[in-house]
């Protein structure tokens, strides 16, 4: 369903319509049209229809999109039709806080085993999870099938917990260590750094 033509820009917007969709149709809206989710989300309407006709024809011209008919096609494009299962390395303040968040998203990607490198860690509950070694990592991906795997170790573990991923065969990293990793070309890195965002956000203070 994708082409080398769509760009991140457009694959990244679409988890954004979704989430919008998603309210809307707790709020028993049927029917929304580009013009309203421009307005809503901040977007220019003529993107939206852009980004959204990469994928086929979801709307009717003068009536907009059918709300549970396009959140349909929107999780069926990103995956998320099908149970996605996650890893997380890093049961710190913020692995703990992901794996919490997780247990109450009602969302097919869920994380389901954690690993932490320390003694100490081992063998703690986090909900319904515990606290793995990082020795049974491979076990862990090959038994679950894991495709993702979240980092949220300090800078200087991250490329070691990267490349542990890539051996056992994750295809896909979300890092939220504040350092660049490197991996193969065929594996997809996304980077979420929190002191990179802040200090951009103080670029526009007055």
């Amino acid at each position: 369903m994708k082409t080398p033509k769509i760009s991140e820009a457009v694959v990244r917007r679409l988890p954004v319509y979704l989430r919008f969709l998603n309210e809307l149709s707790r709020r028993n809206v049927q029917m929304v049209s580009s013009q309203d989710l421009g307005q809503k989300l901040d977007l220019n309407p003529a993107q939206i229809r852009k980004d959204l006709a990469y994928f086929g024809e979801f709307g009717k011209k003068g009536i907009g999109y059918d709300v549970a008919y396009l959140i349909e096609k929107i999780r069926q494009i990103l995956k998320l039709d099908q149970i996605i299962p996650v890893i997380l390395v890093g049961a710190g303040n913020l692995g703990r806080a992901l794996c919490n968040y997780n247990a109450y998203l009602k969302d097919n990607m869920k994380i389901v085993a954690v690993f932490d490198s320390s003694p100490d860690k081992l063998g703690e509950h986090i909900n319904n999870l515990t606290v793995q070694p990082m020795t049974v990592l491979h076990e862990t991906v090959r038994e679950h099938k894991v495709r993702i795997g979240i980092i949220t170790v300090p800078a200087f573990e991250a490329q070691l917990v990267a490349n542990q991923f890539v051996d056992a065969g994750v295809e896909a990293i979300l890092n939220f260590a504040p350092v660049i990793i490197k991996v193969p070309n065929e594996i997809r890195v996304h980077h979420a750094d929190f002191t990179t965002e802040l200090q951009s956000l103080a670029y526009y203070l007055d």
